[in-house]
């Protein structure tokens, strides 16, 4: 028997290279080929055939009246938040994360309450019937109505998927479905790119919802082609440790709704119930003042979170200090302590500076700055914050603290939640009081230190 002929296909662009390389030689994308069997060329007339309505047609763009969808709840808030406001018939959905995080027991939830106005379908590919079933007995979900199809065939899944006509669909994982078609293995660069599409054109040519779970590699990264992030409307990820039981899911991706948008779940006995005040989270409740410690009003997507922020500044017992950061950005970490150092003579070149995020958020917006450096320079000077003190705002490289957006929005939340100072940056200022807040807006980083200094003597 002749040997199958291979090639290597990237996963970030999908070129094909004859041999391995470190570097992709059509994207330079490092370490990103993956062997594969050369398919066979096929008739592609019936497989990409254009979808169901006038997409084939020239059309003018005033011409076309487009139908808006009534949302659908799931009925798990915190995962309604994520989504926009609930699904989209028609909508694709992909979810990732690391393996035993609650992608399967979330949409086993989320399918058992749709299933009781709704026909719903779960495809388990990773999973027998009884191993679903006893998840859900427990679970203690009322599953009467929900159907389940344990296969990982691409063309036995579709054709149950026409003759079911389900509203949402969930297909556990997109990993372990293989096509006929083709001759690789599930997983493969080519069969997932090859499932994911037709299952994509089958949602688009109906009104059915379809929900995809994604593995992910050892880097965090979804597996499998990077074009496979790009066909579907919704790309969500699951972060957070695994031996906490707070899970976080977040929205990367989102054709009908906010981008960066963050639901927080508590894992327990009965699966992942919604956090409705995630700040309680990510706040310590700690008996004493210490230093070290500030706390920062974020924003993620639509919702201000309140997140303490702790760093440690200790001697460094070697010729090269030492700079970590966990949740935050670590070069940013290094430019944070040049600008303190050269615009409010704060030396910390010869200390170890180890800042974290309490809770393991992982926080990208810059208006995480000042309080970054707040807790830095507690703790190198042993004097902790008040503890009704809240900080936001932005720090350039000139010393200058730039606003952040939507100032009102986290001042109101933080008064809400009980604290009464804020140091913001002056753009950030109020135009109207708050009631019980005082605000103190700077311009400079050097100004922000003075007010601590003030503050820490009253």
């Amino acid at each position: 028997m002749a040997k199958a002929k291979t090639e290597h296909v990237c996963s970030e662009c999908g070129g094909k290279s004859p041999r391995w390389q470190g570097q992709c030689p059509h994207c330079k994308a490092w370490n990103t080929l993956v062997e594969s069997v050369v398919e066979p060329e096929a008739p592609v007339a019936k497989r990409f055939s254009a979808l169901a309505g006038d997409t084939g047609r020239l059309q003018t763009l005033a011409d076309i009246s487009p139908r808006e969808s009534p949302r659908v709840p799931t009925g798990i808030d915190e995962f309604d938040r994520v989504l926009g406001g609930g699904l989209v018939p028609g909508g694709v959905v992909l979810i990732g994360g690391d393996p035993g995080i609650g992608k399967s027991t979330l949409l086993l939830q989320a399918l058992a309450l749709l299933s009781g106005h709704l026909k719903a379908l779960y495809v388990s590919g990773e999973e027998s019937a009884e191993q679903v079933a006893l998840r859900a007995s427990r679970l203690q979900l009322d599953a009467h109505g929900l159907q389940l199809l344990p296969e990982i065939n691409l063309e036995r899944i579709l054709t149950t998927l026409r003759e079911v006509r389900p509203d949402v669909a969930v297909i556990d994982s997109i990993q372990t479905v293989y096509s006929e078609t083709l001759g690789s293995a599930p997983g493969s660069v080519a069969q997932v790119r090859e499932c994911a599409a037709q299952l994509t054109r089958f949602a688009k040519q109906g009104s059915s919802t379809l929900i995809m779970v994604g593995h992910v590699t050892k880097d965090g990264a979804l597996a499998g082609p990077r074009v496979l992030e790009h066909i579907v409307d919704t790309v969500l990820y699951f972060e957070g440790d695994t031996h906490s039981s707070f899970r976080l899911v977040r929205a990367f991706k989102n054709r009908f709704g906010a981008v960066n948008e963050l639901g927080v779940f508590a894992m327990t006995e009965k699966g992942l119930k919604g956090v409705s005040n995630p700040s309680a989270i990510f706040l310590s409740q700690h008996g004493q003042q210490v230093a070290g410690s500030c706390v920062l009003v974020t924003q993620e997507g639509t919702r201000p979170l309140l997140v303490e922020i702790q760093a440690l500044v200790d001697s460094a017992h070697s010729p090269s200090p030492r700079r970590l950061s966990v949740g935050l950005e670590q070069n940013r970490l290094a430019m944070l302590l040049a600008v303190i150092h050269r615009h409010a003579g704060v030396v910390c070149f010869d200390q170890d500076v180890f800042v974290n995020a309490v809770g393991g958020v992982k926080i990208a917006e810059p208006a995480a700055d000042l309080a970054v450096l707040l807790a830095i320079v507690s703790s190198l000077t042993n004097r902790p914050l008040p503890r009704e003190l809240v900080v936001f705002g932005e720090v350039g490289l000139a010393g200058e603290i730039r606003p952040a957006p939507r100032g009102q929005e986290r001042l109101k939340e933080s008064a809400k939640l009980g604290f009464t100072l804020a140091l913001v940056p002056r753009a950030n200022a109020p135009k109207q009081d708050i009631p019980g807040m005082r605000v103190i807006a700077v311009e400079r980083i050097e100004e922000a230190l003075e007010q601590i200094r003030e503050l820490a003597s009253s």
